[in-house]
């Protein structure tokens, strides 16, 4: 079980770290959008030892198929975390390609629960996109909310965006940041990491 949990956190941190760097490559002829976050410097280390640790945990548990989603997920979650920090946007690929990839899974195991609670947090992060036209909520942002309520479960994945979403609002009173835009992506890619976590020591 040792060795297994080592590998995984080697696979895993493997996987993050190339994540960063596909985010990265994702948004470099990318020019800022005029209303976007500041831009910042992604926590390159943190993202690899997070994504590390959810390997551990993960690896000795897990069947082949749910290892090689959970790579994906960690890749993409990585590459969504540096796109935002540098961008401002998060590419369909960090959340609509993962997000296929699991429905396409659990529907051909005949399970409608991925994609019912990705439909059920899609919706109220869809209306708040909608309402503040993109600029207080991003369709990335809430693209990625649907793959953590598929990834999650939707109870876990509101819970989890609740709680990213009082950190993002607190973290940015402490600091005084001057820019009224928020990276949001790195927080809900946080939560959906810790939730997949919590999950699997349970």
């Amino acid at each position: 079980m040792i060795v297994t949990a080592a590998a995984g956190a080697m696979a895993a941190g493997a996987t993050g770290w190339l994540g960063t760097l596909a985010g990265r490559a994702l948004v470099a002829e990318v020019a800022p959008l005029p209303d976007a976050p500041p831009s910042g410097r992604p926590p390159v280390a943190w993202l690899i030892g997070g994504s590390a640790v959810l390997g551990a945990l993960l690896a000795p548990h897990a069947t082949v198929t749910q290892l090689g989603l959970g790579a994906f997920i960690v890749f993409a979650l990585a590459a969504a975390w540096c796109s935002d920090i540098l961008r401002g946007i998060v590419p369909d690929i960090c959340t609509l390609g993962p997000l296929a990839a699991m429905l396409f899974i659990s529907l051909a195991e005949r399970q409608l629960a991925p994609l019912v609670s990705a439909v059920i947090v899609f919706v109220p992060f869809a209306l708040a996109a909608s309402f503040s036209k993109g600029r207080g909520m991003g369709w990335g942002d809430v693209k990625l909310a649907a793959l953590g309520g598929a990834a999650l479960g939707a109870q876990t994945a509101l819970l989890a965006f609740a709680v990213a979403s009082a950190a993002s609002f607190a973290i940015h009173r402490i600091t005084r940041a001057r820019a009224t835009h928020i990276a949001f992506a790195p927080y809900l890619a946080a939560a959906i990491g810790a939730g997949l976590m919590i999950g699997a020591v349970r």
